[in-house]
């Protein structure tokens, strides 16, 4: 005869079929799943929360360019637009893969989630791995490239970087601590103005036919020394790779696909194609100035700095576009606090991280996940000395890692799906996989001495903090039985332990609840055998009093001749254990929870002190009664 195993409640209350919800219950599950949603992105949020990242390195992606191909004088330069081409063509190629990787895993995870599904877990972890660096990174290089605006437009505060780099992850942090939806808000704005102003250089850049400003000719005018005549396969790598710094940040939509509000999919899909687009255009059309302004690296001033100057003049709108960059350079620290969580979240549910990041607090917030996001960023902040260089060189490495490791992963859904049109999105997979993995090699190669060997070294290293957490978790669920039917529940003979120092109503409330718990109780208190009179008298009084009270529970004296506390009581509970008599030996600690925060400075601590001796030293279960007072 078969019969159905009983239904196990959830966390969320008792567990029921489809139908069976309350007419009552189903209005407050739709009324808490819309107050949830109003803590999620719509799509314009989400571009404002997840893209800073990307539409930040607008500023610096650019200059990476032209700072590679000056290295080939003039003749050099004039490749700016073929390789902001191809690199708007890899943009495009990742943009239709993150839409195919949202639709297919919209739990988020980017990367990780496809490694895991189809490349193997160590595969996972590595993709895993190099999306922590990465977004870790990115709020270190954000925050100093932002602060660097800000200490270049004015020096004298170039001393306090350090600190002003701290201030400001201090406010990106406090902001997402409200949520993903109001972090969106804040930064909506700054966005917006960023992006107008990089389309108005360009589309009034394009109406031009010389720089708007005299000063601005006059600095392009002056052709580079030696010009070079070739330029090499390798250069034009390098170039490439250097400015695939740009791409940084396309994967955060794919990543952070559950912050967004129902239909959640769709929504992601339309932020990941307008980010995209957007990006694309603003590379390729200031590229195009690039060549029509014949602009060339200049010290102390950015290209883009140049390419305002060159559009807009020497006015209102050049100071607009440079403090609009200071100000999402600052907060592009913003995207890694809305995917890195989310990734934790991810790795914390399968057993690679602890679980304390899958929580959520109030606004959908993963807490631990961005106050983690925040401690290590402020530890590079601080080694780092808030210099940007030094940390740009470690930079990118790790998403591109990412990206190739994504890329093949789509390669094998496509094999194994074999849906309609799956050969081309295969083809366009594997090509973004070797554009990738060749940008990845290449970033590593050209920058190994000056500091990437630090991300080739964390790497493997994570990836092992993973590996070792996911044992540990093995190991614990073994012994927990987990995902096995538990045995038949049995009553076992139990004693509960109360240690006493004095009668009062704590004493008669931790008795009482004692006497509930286990079939045996014992008050058990540590008798100081020392010549003072004063404990002597002090052992008496309570000894008279228990008689005098008769609370039907025997008191037993502990004898110490050196006034300690835990040490006695651990060396009682360890003979109980070894009689084996009982099971299960609980210790039910009595103490007072004061009502006022300021009042805990008056209590003894004699709770916590007996609570960690007992702890450490005995294998009972160990429980303290707190009565607010």
């Amino acid at each position: 005869m078969s019969h159905k195993p009983p239904t196990i409640p959830t966390e969320a209350g008792r567990a029921g079929r489809p139908g069976e919800v309350e007419g009552g219950e189903a209005g407050t599950a739709a009324a808490g799943a819309a107050v949830a949603d109003r803590d999620r992105l719509s799509a314009l949020g989400g571009l404002a929360a997840l893209s800073l990242d990307a539409m930040a390195s607008v500023a610096y992606g650019p200059e990476s360019i032209v700072l590679v191909l000056a290295a080939a004088g003039s003749y050099g330069l004039g490749f700016t637009l073929p390789v902001t081409a191809a690199i708007a063509l890899l943009l495009a190629v990742l943009t239709a893969s993150y839409r195919q990787v949202i639709a297919a895993f919209p739990d988020g995870g980017g990367s990780y989630a496809v490694a895991k599904a189809h490349l193997g877990r160590r595969a996972a972890l590595t993709a895993a791995a190099s999306l922590v660096i990465d977004y870790v990174l990115n709020v270190a290089v954000s925050v100093t490239a932002g602060v660097a605006a800000l200490t270049s437009a004015l020096p004298a505060l170039y001393p306090d970087r350090v600190w002003l780099c701290l201030g400001v992850l201090a406010l990106v942090t406090a902001v997402n601590l409200r949520g993903i939806a109001e972090s969106a808000r804040w930064f909506m704005a700054p966005t917006a103005v960023f992006v107008l102003s990089i389309l108005a250089i360009i589309v009034i850049g394009l109406l031009r036919s010389a720089p708007a400003s005299t000063a601005a000719a006059a600095g392009h005018a002056g052709a580079l020394a030696g010009n070079a005549t070739g330029v090499g396969t390798l250069l034009l790598l390098k170039a490439f790779a250097s400015g695939c710094s740009a791409l940084t940040g396309v994967e955060a939509v794919a990543n952070a696909v559950p912050s967004f509000r129902a239909p959640r999919v769709r929504r992601a899909q339309h932020t990941e194609a307008a980010l995209g687009g957007l990006l694309g255009v603003m590379l390729i059309g200031l590229a195009v100035l690039i060549g029509r302004f014949h602009l060339q690296p200049v010290e102390g001033v950015t290209v883009l700095a140049q390419l305002a100057d060159a559009s807009l003049g020497h006015g209102f709108g050049f100071y607009l576009v440079q403090f609009a960059t200071v100000v999402l350079l600052a907060l592009a620290a913003n995207t890694s606090f809305g995917g890195l969580p989310v990734l934790l979240r991810l790795l914390a549910r399968d057993n690679h991280l602890p679980h304390v990041f899958a929580l959520r607090a109030d606004h959908q917030v993963h807490r631990h996940g961005v106050l983690f996001l925040a401690l290590v960023s402020a530890v590079l902040l601080v080694g780092s000395g808030g210099d940007v260089n030094s940390l740009v060189p470690l930079f990118a490495i790790g998403v591109f890692v990412g990206f190739t490791i994504c890329q093949v992963g789509m390669v094998r859904h496509w094999l194994l799906e074999r849906g309609a049109g799956w050969r081309p999105r295969a083809l366009l997979n594997g090509f973004g996989a070797l554009l990738t993995a060749v940008a990845a090699l290449v970033v590593t190669g050209t920058k190994f001495i000056e500091g990437a060997w630090g991300v080739v070294v964390a790497l493997p290293l994570l990836v092992l903090l993973f590996e070792l957490v996911h044992r540990a978790y093995g190991r614990i669920g073994e012994r927990l039985e987990l995902g096995r039917i538990p045995g038949p529940v049995t009553r076992r003979p139990s004693l509960v332990v109360v240690p006493v120092m004095s009668i009062s109503r704590m004493t008669r409330e931790a008795l009482s609840a004692a006497v509930s718990l286990g079939d045996e109780v014992l008050a058990v208190t540590v008798v100081h055998t020392t010549p003072d009179a004063e404990d002597r008298q002090a052992a008496e009084a309570l000894r008279r009093d228990w008689e005098l009270w008769r609370p039907g529970v025997p008191l037993l004296e502990v004898p110490d001749a050196h006034r300690r506390l835990g040490r006695p009581l651990v060396g009682f509970v360890n003979e109980l254990s070894a009689e084996r008599r009982y099971d299960r030996i609980t210790v039910l600690i009595p103490e007072v929870e004061p009502v006022h925060l300021w009042q805990r400075a008056l209590q003894n601590q004699r709770g916590a002190l007996i609570d960690r001796a007992l702890r450490r030293g005995t294998d009972a279960v160990v429980c303290r009664l707190r009565l607010r007072m």
